[in-house]
């Protein structure tokens, strides 16, 4: 955590504990300060802000999907997934999904965890991102798909949203589910390039940056 410069922002998809880790958030707050900066804003889904608001975020934006905020020169806007919310089993009434973020040049879309569903075309319609951030782990035993998308379900999304570029996420850290591990990487090459899009695959090293 002491390697990275100081956060602007945060968002945060849903309240599972593996996307809502507040030691982790807390420490991002810890860097701001310790670089003398103010801590950043983070941006929740709707009835998450009770798990953020003792962590010292300057600002905590909750937000509905379709529901956007602007901060300085950037828009968020909170976008529809197929996942579920609850942090634990009494509170289901959590919000989840993904986020659109842009400026007026520039648009990135990130799915969180989401399985395929037809929204993705209208995230597509309606917000036109470029980058799309798109999940591809964790779909092994085959209904786990009703939570998250196979590489196959991925570039059927990315070809729904007409996005410019796709980055692969959520895969070959961490143990999901019964799938190989090196396995989603090798499956989605092999989906795109049937889809005639390998040119459009953007695959991310850890900790190397990348210009687009």
């Amino acid at each position: 955590m002491g390697d990275i410069p100081p956060i602007d922002l945060v968002l945060v998809t849903h309240a599972h504990f593996d996307h809502l880790h507040r030691p982790s958030l807390r420490a991002i707050v810890q860097l701001s300060r310790k670089h003398g900066k103010q801590p950043p804003a983070i941006v929740v889904p709707h009835h998450v802000r009770d798990l953020v608001s003792d962590l010292g975020f300057s600002e905590v934006i909750e937000l509905n999907w379709w529901h956007s905020h602007r901060l300085a020169d950037i828009m968020i806007a909170h976008v529809p997934a197929r996942h579920w919310g609850a942090r634990i089993l009494r509170d289901s009434y959590r919000g989840y999904g993904g986020y659109v973020i842009g400026d007026d040049k520039h648009s990135v879309y990130h799915a969180g965890d989401t399985a395929y569903f037809p929204g993705f075309r209208e995230i597509g319609e309606r917000l036109r991102p470029e980058v799309a951030l798109l999940p591809i782990g964790a779909y092994s035993p085959a209904s786990f798909r009703n939570v998250h998308t196979s590489p196959a379900d991925a570039t059927r999304a990315f070809l729904d949203l007409k996005a410019r570029l796709m980055i692969p996420m959520h895969y070959g850290t961490f143990r999901l589910s019964h799938e190989p591990m090196d396995e989603p990487l090798q499956l989605l090459r092999a989906e795109v390039r049937a889809a005639g899009i390998e040119d459009r695959l953007a695959v991310l090293e850890e900790g190397v940056t990348r210009f687009f």
